[in-house]
């Protein structure tokens, strides 16, 4: 099923920093049947761009070229100010409590646990983190939820724990991804 990426959706109207925002999906095949994927909804206070405006925070994640390929400019970016256009932003009405959120959801095809989703999306929010800054800011309601279909079936301890460790650093590779995708189809 193909899914709109960009200004589509829940993301039409969304803004991440002063740029568009919007909606992103990405996947990783594990092999031996294990997928995960992630769909985000990006409308955050903090940007996807480093200082020079045109590279992703998310870049060292990006496959095949999908985020444009743009690589960091080089040593000593000024990162002393995680919010440059505070004041613009407020003139927008941004700076609120409750104004701003990236929403995702991840999902793969482990049989897990409620409790192992738990610790699954609790992975993929630090996605947002690599892929946002500043992320979690007060003016932010960021929230990530994992799903499983349970068609690939994970080991027993203590296998299954470090499937798990694997599977939820691919949620968090994915959420990065999916951001910096939602940003870059964006119109």
């Amino acid at each position: 099923m193909d899914v709109a990426l960009g200004s589509a959706g829940a993301g039409r109207g969304a803004q991440a920093g002063l740029r568009k925002g919007g909606v992103g999906s990405a996947s990783l095949d594990l092999g031996e049947g294990l997928v995960v994927g992630a769909l985000v909804a990006v409308n955050s206070v903090g940007s996807v761009f480093m200082p020079d405006g045109k590279t992703y925070w998310a870049w060292a994640f990006e496959l095949n070229g999908e985020l444009g390929g743009a690589t960091p400019p080089g040593r000593g970016m000024d990162l002393s100010d995680p919010i440059p256009d505070d004041s613009r932003l407020a003139q927008l009405g941004r700076l609120r409590a409750g104004a701003n959120t990236t929403l995702g959801v991840v999902a793969c095809t482990a049989d897990l646990s409620t409790a192992e989703c738990k610790r699954i999306a609790m992975m993929a929010h630090d996605g947002i983190a690599r892929a946002v800054r500043p992320a979690h800011t007060p003016f932010d309601g960021d929230a990530v939820f994992a799903l499983a279909s349970g068609g690939s079936p994970l080991g027993a301890t203590p296998q299954r724990a470090a499937e798990i460790a694997r599977i939820g650093s691919a949620a968090a590779d994915c959420t990065s991804r999916a951001i910096a995708r939602a940003i870059h189809h964006a119109r």
